[in-house]
């Protein structure tokens, strides 16, 4: 008897619907540390050598002056973007060099002297850069500037827009397209938080991290060489309690069920105050401390392992944006950096990756209930901290089960779905590799990460900046043909100019401008 899944497969292989699964879109964003020649992170300016972090459009910074984000366009495949991206790759490390400065490789930063080692990020003297400065002074008001060290990889998917109208005729769905997209998504959304567990199992990269991260903090790790700490089981510390966690924002239990209730939920949250935050104070003594003192400053302060987006308009707030024109792509940001590979990720990993959206696309998805939201919160915070532990269990809506056996039968699901997936050896080549992790704890890169520490009696900091060096070698090494080398220095000189357009034309005060952009 066919499953559901293997029924909808079938469906689409006999339509006209598998046609426009020939390519699937895919972006990638990957984010880095700078650090100096002590491999320690770097206090410097962002280098005018890579452009205006405020208006490059493949070269920025995310949280901090040295927290490098470089951003892939759209592709037709995610070996088109990670080309792409290790174009971005080799092009900045001949400009770092030139100032000693490194890309720190894991998701856990370096050393840290505490918060006044880290710089807010400056994108200078225009409204919009004020904002997004604003914005980050806010996030260490709230949140401390340490968290906000944390470097990983976001992963966006979409498939073409040509695969909405035929998929749609294809279930005989009467919604608007927009809607019919949208619905879509969100299913996808619901079945990717139901099993991302296993993509933290899978790619897990950080069960080590430097003591100086919880300086003060009373936490159940255990020591390692040379002032690192270490969770023996551990997959992910940044998917952790002690990274990207915030208990303020459990208060929001987005389960995503659909486009409206998650809308909703965000716009309560970024018009609702709070009181800790009106506590802060929002100007104070002329300078803004936060953007407002609501539940959330602005829709990119809700930390999730995905979200639903869409591009929005210059000014436009992102949840207006979805509201009026529906999901356009979603952004999975579960995944840390591999240290172990130059570009903290690889063609096996985005093959898996894209083959297991695909499958939460196609897969059957019901709505999330309370009971089923709550184990997902559950299960995520057993895995980072105890995914390598044999025997582990996963909680279920019927049940426990084990770790390994569930991630086996999602291995079994992606096979099916790999063969409506262009490049299906590839995908299959991908699968087979983590389907060997999944029997074997050892493969896994947090394993990896834990056994090079001991093999070598490294610390997080000495293994890490190791790599780091070794990383830079490969970029520089890597072939750059001169007009594309031209093109990436035009970008620079091109954002470089367009960012002091932006201020010389500029006329409105900040205070008039961050009150109309929050009246949206």
């Amino acid at each position: 008897m066919p499953t559901p899944l293997q029924k909808r497969l079938q469906q689409v292989l006999n339509s006209p619907v598998a046609n426009t699964l020939a390519s699937l879109q895919c972006g990638i964003e990957k984010e880095g540390l700078r650090v100096g020649s002590n491999g320690r992170v770097s206090h410097t300016d962002h280098p005018q050598s890579l452009g205006s972090s405020l208006t490059h459009g493949s070269i920025t910074t995310d949280y901090s002056e040295a927290l490098l984000e470089y951003i892939t366009p759209v592709f037709q495949s995610p070996i088109a973007a990670l080309d792409f991206m290790q174009e971005l790759h080799s092009f900045s490390a001949s400009q770092l060099q030139n100032i000693g400065e490194y890309v720190w490789p894991a998701s856990m930063p370096c050393y840290l002297d505490g918060e006044d080692d880290i710089r807010i990020a400056d994108f200078g003297s225009s409204n919009t850069g004020k904002l997004k400065h604003t914005y980050r002074v806010g996030l260490s008001w709230r949140y401390g500037k340490i968290m906000q060290s944390i470097a990983g990889l976001h992963f966006n998917f979409s498939p073409q827009d040509n695969f909405w109208p035929a998929y749609q005729q294809l279930l005989g769905d009467e919604q608007s397209l927009c809607d019919f997209r949208s619905s879509q998504y969100f299913g996808l959304i619901r079945n990717f938080r139901r099993h991302s567990w296993v993509l933290l199992y899978l790619f897990g990269a950080s069960p080590a991290l430097d003591a100086s991260f919880v300086k003060g903090r009373d936490i159940d790790l255990e020591p390692g060489p040379d002032g690192c700490l270490v969770g023996p089981y551990a997959t992910s510390l940044r998917m952790s309690d002690l990274g990207y966690n915030n208990k303020v924002q459990s208060v929001l239990s987005l389960c995503f069920n659909d486009l409206d209730n998650y809308a909703k939920s965000l716009e309560h949250a970024i018009s609702t105050p709070l009181s800790q935050y009106e506590n802060l104070g929002v100007k104070v003594d002329g300078q803004y401390r936060q953007l407002n003192a609501n539940l959330l400053q602005i829709e990119n302060e809700y930390y999730s392992d995905i979200r639903p987006k869409r591009v929005a308009r210059s000014g436009q707030k992102p949840v207006h944006a979805l509201k009026e024109g529906g999901v356009e792509y979603v952004e999975v940001r579960n995944i840390d950096l591999n240290p172990f590979l130059p570009l903290g990720i690889d063609a096996q990993q985005s093959q898996f990756i894209n083959a297991f959206l695909t499958w939460c696309l196609f897969a059957p998805s019901a709505v999330i209930s309370d009971q089923e939201c709550e184990l997902i919160g559950i299960n995520q915070a057993i895995v980072v901290r105890q995914g390598r532990k044999p025997g582990l269990m996963i909680q279920t809506c019927s049940g426990d089960k084990s770790l390994q056996s569930l991630g086996l039968d999602i291995i079994a699901n992606l096979r099916l779905v790999a063969t409506i997936m262009p490049d299906q050896g590839d995908v299959l080549a991908a699968i087979d590799i983590m389907e060997a992790r999944i029997n074997d704890t050892s493969l896994t890169p947090s394993a990896q990460v834990l056994a090079a520490m001991e093999k070598g009696n490294l610390s997080h900091q000495e293994l890490s900046f190791e790599l780091a060096k070794k990383h830079q070698a490969y970029h520089l090494q890597q072939s750059l043909c001169l007009q594309r080398r031209q093109e990436l220095s035009e970008q620079v000189s091109e954002s470089i100019a367009t960012q002091k357009c932006i201020e010389a034309e500029q006329t409105q005060t900040f205070d008039d401008f961050l009150a109309a952009y929050l009246a949206q």
